[in-house]
């Protein structure tokens, strides 16, 4: 059986280490290949060939960085359809979400490619007699990415594209259990002439997250994961000096109001509760009816719900497996939970009859009703599909739900009355917010990322915010003197310099 390595100066960096993991196929539930784990000496390697690469890729020009990024997003349309098939085999989630994510990936490149402009600096001439300022920003060095199962694609294009233009050299460890896609990536760039070294796969386990986190070489750190784990990475890498951007969990909300479209709110609960099986830290997984529309808009979730197939993502299903026999297990133990608790359960996943072959790792839509802030389905982040339904009777308490809430990552309004949305927007303490619109990913040029549990860290993903993290600041002061004056004597004075 193949075994996949690493990716180290623009070429395959075979591992000697003993320890490997199971790559499965989540449809079938059968094992295709296996990952190596990286050795701590593997771990220094890889580092080691991203801190060689990083003084010529700095002094790079601005104008060839980006022709070598233009190179990579050409070629990345043109081969879309392979990267999504490989997210599908490892993940699970249907062809077409596969496309969908790595389409907005590579909006992040596109955004990249305008990082002479991003880069731009400023300059004051004369801001004190004979002196100009100027301030420039500078790439940090070896930048480390630590992504998620759930997104073996879009979330390291969150970083490495601005990472790179900005003349950084990236070490990428994926999520274990979905390798393959970092791995062809890593391809992809040598192929679009990027020097060897500049991009590097790192794969393992908590060897390989750690050697990151505590290596000198190591000057940033950016993370997607789940809560515990992103508070960590955050304090372990700030222990060692790092700069870190760790971006957690969710229970995100989306509040129904009376006056909403209520076929538009259904819709958008389906799509945004049982997208990528839930597998999505912007899922919608409470849903909040205020006031009258409880029994109607349960009724219109439910019938929804129970017309979407289930199955192999490459069979033109609505809906695919989770990610593990084990992923599986934990939603399935949820539900029962759910159910104990004395939570209505309206339509039930457990058991589904999957469009596949073999054993996968199914769990059908499932939507709860009646839920109430004690149960651990509105507690806990599932990360599946189980969508629960709490009921309020007033504005107010759905945006004290919300408030209450130890996550803020996203959440979303439905209602056709736009002062009650501008007040929304306004009172709820999440980082991203919908109106009408369920799951509020931002675009590239904006930045993503949460509040309070949901990100460690001040800095947010992409946009503006994301060439800040990967860029140091530096400000110039310049005195040239007039060749006219050249030999004259200066004045001494011992005192703090003052402007004039």
């Amino acid at each position: 059986m193949e075994t996949l390595h690493h990716w180290a100066g623009g070429a395959v960096l075979k591992s000697t280490s003993d320890r490997s993991g199971d790559v499965t196929d989540p449809a079938t539930g059968a094992v295709t290949r296996r990952v190596a784990f990286a050795s701590e000496d593997e771990v220094a390697a890889v580092i080691a060939a991203a801190s060689a690469a990083f003084p010529l890729w700095r002094d790079t020009s601005l104008t060839r960085r980006t022709q070598i990024l233009f190179r990579f997003r050409e070629l990345l349309n043109a081969r879309a359809d392979e990267l999504a098939a490989i997210i599908t085999a490892e993940h699970g989630k249907v062809l077409a979400d596969a496309a969908g994510e790595v389409a907005r990936g590579q909006e992040v490149v596109e955004f990249a490619c305008g990082m002479p402009h991003l880069l731009k600096g400023s300059a004051t001439e004369n801001a004190s007699t004979g002196i100009d300022v100027s301030s420039i920003r500078q790439p940090l060095g070896v930048v480390g990415i630590i992504s998620p199962f759930n997104f073996p694609a879009m979330v390291p294009m969150w970083f490495f594209p601005i990472a790179i233009a900005a003349g950084n050299t990236v070490v990428l460890k994926p999520s274990e259990k979905v390798p393959s896609a970092a791995l062809w990536m890593a391809e992809l760039w040598r192929e679009a002439g990027l020097p060897d070294g500049v991009f590097n796969v790192l794969n393992g386990d908590k060897v390989a997250v750690d050697g990151l986190l505590t290596h000198p070489d190591v000057k940033s750190i950016s993370f997607v994961g789940s809560t515990p784990i992103a508070r960590y990475v955050y304090e372990t890498g700030t222990a060692h000096g790092k700069r870190v951007q760790a971006l957690g969990g969710a229970k995100n909300h989306a509040v129904v109001l009376p006056d909403a479209d209520l076929d538009l709110a259904a819709d958008q609960a389906i799509n945004a509760g049982f997208g990528s099986a839930g597998e999505r830290c912007m899922a919608i997984s409470a849903v909040v009816a205020v006031g009258s529309c409880g029994d109607a808009l349960v009724e219109k979730i439910a019938e929804r719900a129970r017309g979407l197939r289930t199955g192999d993502g490459r069979r033109g299903c609505d809906m695919g497996p989770l990610v593990t026999a084990a992923a599986r297990d934990r939603v399935s133990g949820y539900v029962d939970a759910g159910e104990a608790a004395g939570a209505s359960l309206v339509v039930d996943g457990r058991g589904v009859a999957p469009d596949a072959d073999g054993e996968g790792f199914f769990v059908g839509p499932t939507l709860f009703d009646h839920v109430t802030p004690d149960m651990s389905i509105y507690t806990d982040e599932i990360f599946g599909p189980v969508l629960s339904v709490v009921r309020v009777d007033t504005y107010d308490e759905a945006v004290a739900l919300i408030n209450a809430n130890p996550y803020g990552n996203g959440t979303a309004i439905f209602t056709n009355d736009g002062g009650a949305a501008r007040r929304f927007q306004n009172e709820v303490e999440v980082g991203m917010i919908g109106v009408n619109v369920p799951v509020p990913v931002p675009m590239a040029y904006y930045s993503f990322g949460g509040w309070k549990n949901s990100l460690f860290g001040d800095t947010h993903a992409h946009g503006a915010e994301g060439v800040h993290f990967f860029t140091r600041g530096k400000v110039v002061t310049t005195r040239w003197i007039d060749p006219a004056r050249r030999g004259e004597a200066g004045e001494l004075d011992l005192g703090f310099p003052r402007n004039s």
